[in-house]
C-alpha cells in the first residue's frame, strides 16, 4: 500500500513563488507514488479578519492553481478544509488532550501574538487543527516548510499521547522538508521569508502576476555589494536568485554558478526573470481558464468533500469509541 501524504496551503492572500517550489510542485512530483490528500485550510485562515468577498474568490483561486500546478483531482484528493466537519470535530478532542503549556511555546504563536492587541483564540489553538488535519487520514508524511516544524512536531507529541491513553488510534507522522526551493526569500529584503503578507508587493512573486510584474519585481530585486555572482552566505540576494533557479530549472546552484562567471548582477536578473516566467505564465493562463467556469472547480471540491470525509469518519468513530462516545 503506498503511504499516505497530507499537506495544505492557506487560500488567504494569492499563492506565491515560495508556495510553488516548496509545496506545489513537491506536490504534483509526489503524486504518483504516494496516497495524496492535498486541503485548501480556510478554517486555519480566518485566525485573521478576511474580506468574504475576497476571501471567497481566494479560496477558488487556489483550487484553479493547485489543478493548474498539475494537481490530477484523480490522483490525489483535492478538498476545502471548511467541507469537511471532522476536522473541527476531532480537534475539540485533541484540545482537551493539549497542554496550554505546549500552545504557549510555539514561536508562530508567540511572534504573532506579539504583534496583535486582541489575540483570538484561534491563534492559540490553530496547531491543534492542524493536528487534527493530518491526523484524520493516517498521514505518514506531511511536507511543510522549516517553520511549521514545531507545529509537527506537536502533532507527533499529541498522536503517541493518545495512542498511549486510548490505543493504536493514530499514525504518527513524519516530517518531511524538500532539500530544495523549500525556502525562498523576499525580494526585497534577502534575509527574511517571501511572504504572501508582505507589505511591500515588490518582494513576493505571485503565480496570478503578469509577465511584466515578475520582469519588474526580479529586476528590482535586491542583491548585494561586490560584483561577482556566488552561492556565499554574505550574499543574501545572489544566493535567492540563484535558489529560484536551482528550484525552477531542478539543477543544484553549484552547477549554475559556473555559467555566472564574467557576467554581472543585471544578467542574473534577467535570466532569472525569464525562468519565472517561463513557469508561471502556464500556470497562470491556465488557472484563469479554469476560474472562468466555477461549475467545474465545484465538481472538484465536491468530490475532494465526500472523498475526504468518507476517510475521515473513520478515524473520527474509532477516536469516539475509544473515548466512550455513544457513536
Amino acid at each position: 500500500m503506498k503511504k499516505t501524504i497530507f499537506s495544505g496551503v492557506q487560500p488567504s492572500g494569492r499563492i506565491m513563488l515560495g508556495n510553488f517550489t516548496g509545496a506545489l510542485s513537491q506536490w504534483v512530483r509526489l503524486q504518483d507514488t504516494y496516497d495524496c490528500l492535498y486541503c485548501i485550510v480556510d478554517l486555519h485562515a480566518i485566525t485573521v479578519k478576511q474580506d468574504p468577498k475576497i476571501f471567497k474568490e481566494q479560496v477558488y483561486e487556489a483550487i484553479a492553481l493547485y489543478l493548474a500546478c498539475g494537481l490530477n483531482a484523480e490522483k490525489n484528493t483535492l478538498f476545502l478544509q471548511s467541507q469537511v466537519p471532522e476536522h473541527t470535530e476531532l480537534s475539540w478532542i485533541l484540545g482537551c488532550h493539549t497542554y496550554m503549556g505546549e500552545l504557549s511555546r510555539m514561536t508562530q504563536f508567540k511572534d504573532k501574538s506579539g504583534k496583535q492587541k486582541n489575540i483570538g483564540t484561534g491563534l492559540f489553538t490553530y496547531p491543534i487543527l492542524m493536528a487534527a488535519d493530518i491526523l484524520l487520514y493516517g498521514s505518514h508524511l506531511v511536507p511543510v516548510g522549516a517553520d511549521q516544524k514545531q507545529h509537527l512536531e506537536l502533532a507527533r507529541d499529541i498522536a503517541i499521547r493518545m495512542n498511549h491513553t486510548y490505543g493504536d488510534l493514530y499514525q504518527v507522522p513524519e516530517i518531511f522538508i524538500p532539500p530544495v526551493g523549500a525556502r525562498i526569500m523576499s525580494l526585497a529584503d534577502p534575509t527574511q521569508k517571501m511572504s504572501k503578507s508582505d507589505p511591500n508587493l515588490n518582494a513576493t512573486v505571485f503565480l496570478m502576476d503578469s509577465d511584466d510584474e515578475i520582469v519588474k519585481k526580479i529586476k528590482r530585486s535586491v542583491t548585494d555589494s561586490g560584483t561577482e555572482i556566488t552561492d556565499s552566505e554574505d550574499k543574501p540576494g545572489v544566493r535567492n536568485l540563484l535558489t529560484i533557479q536551482s528550484a525552477l530549472l531542478g539543477k543544484p546552484v553549484s552547477e549554475i554558478v559556473p555559467t555566472y562567471v564574467g557576467k554581472q548582477y543585471g544578467h542574473l536578473k534577467l535570466e532569472t526573470a525569464d525562468i519565472v516566467v517561463s513557469a508561471i505564465a502556464p500556470i497562470r493562463n491556465e488557472a484563469k481558464r479554469r476560474l472562468s467556469d466555477l461549475t467545474d472547480l465545484d465538481k472538484v471540491l465536491n468530490q475532494g468533500k465526500k472523498k475526504a470525509s468518507t476517510r475521515a469518519q473513520k478515524i473520527l468513530t474509532a477516536t469516539k469509541e475509544a473515548i466512550g462516545f455513544v457513536v
